[in-house]
Parts: structure tokens; C-alpha cells; sequence
């Protein structure tokens, strides 16, 4: 009976609150507070066990987290971001144009543009 407890509270955790990853399982694309820096990576949940959700990035890295630091992907044309010009570690402002899997074109603030991948790029 307390394992069924303890499974019922984890599926409950799991589905439930504003920022977490409802409905979501292993394989779905999601966004991820990548050490709860405050900002959101893209990445394939890898794992769901006990209370939390191992999220592997876009860019390749590998987290483990409570599900208040996940919620759905929901990039599209339009959204707001920021991107790693050019790989170059300098992060700047612009609007999703195109977005194919994650493969993602930007509009930047200050008028340049690039196409660059998904695991360049977050959101706030």
C-alpha cells in the first residue's frame, strides 16, 4: 500500500503545476530551466523515474530535474529567443522566422539574421 502511495504522489507531481512537464514522457521534446539559470533549452526527455526528469539538451547536455524545471516545447514562428551567434558564446535577441525539427532560422534584434540549430538558442 505505501508503494502504491508513493507511485500515485510521483504520477501526481508529475502532471500537475503551472511549469511542469504534464503529460510528458520519455522522447517528447520539452524545454528545460537549465540549472535553474532562468532560462528555457530545448531537449528529449531520456528518463522518468521516481520525481524527477532527466532531460538530455539539444546541445548535448544531460540534466536531472524536478518537473517544475520542465514544460512543454513550444517554439514556433514568432517566439522570442535568444541565440548563440554563431557559436561564438555571444548570446543576442531576435524572433524565430523558421523552424524545421532543430534546425531554427533568426530574425535578430539588431537586424542580422542566421540559421543556426535549436541547441543554440533559449528562451526566457
Amino acid at each position: 500500500m505505501y508503494k502504491l502511495i508513493l507511485a500515485t504522489a510521483a504520477a501526481f507531481t508529475l502532471m500537475g503545476g503551472a511549469g511542469s512537464a504534464a503529460a510528458q514522457s520519455v522522447g517528447d521534446w520539452v524545454l528545460g530551466n537549465y540549472q535553474n539559470s532562468g532560462y528555457w533549452f530545448p531537449g528529449v526527455i531520456s528518463d522518468v523515474s521516481n520525481d524527477k526528469i532527466t532531460i538530455k539538451y539539444d546541445d548535448g547536455d544531460l540534466e536531472t530535474v524536478y518537473p517544475n524545471a520542465v514544460r512543454p516545447y513550444n517554439w514556433s514562428v514568432g517566439t522570442r529567443v535568444e541565440c548563440n551567434w554563431q557559436n561564438s558564446g555571444d548570446w543576442y535577441a531576435g524572433q524565430i522566422t523558421l523552424l524545421n525539427g532543430d534546425k531554427v532560422s533568426v530574425s535578430y534584434d539588431d537586424g542580422d539574421r542566421e540559421n543556426t540549430r535549436t541547441g543554440l538558442c533559449r528562451s526566457r
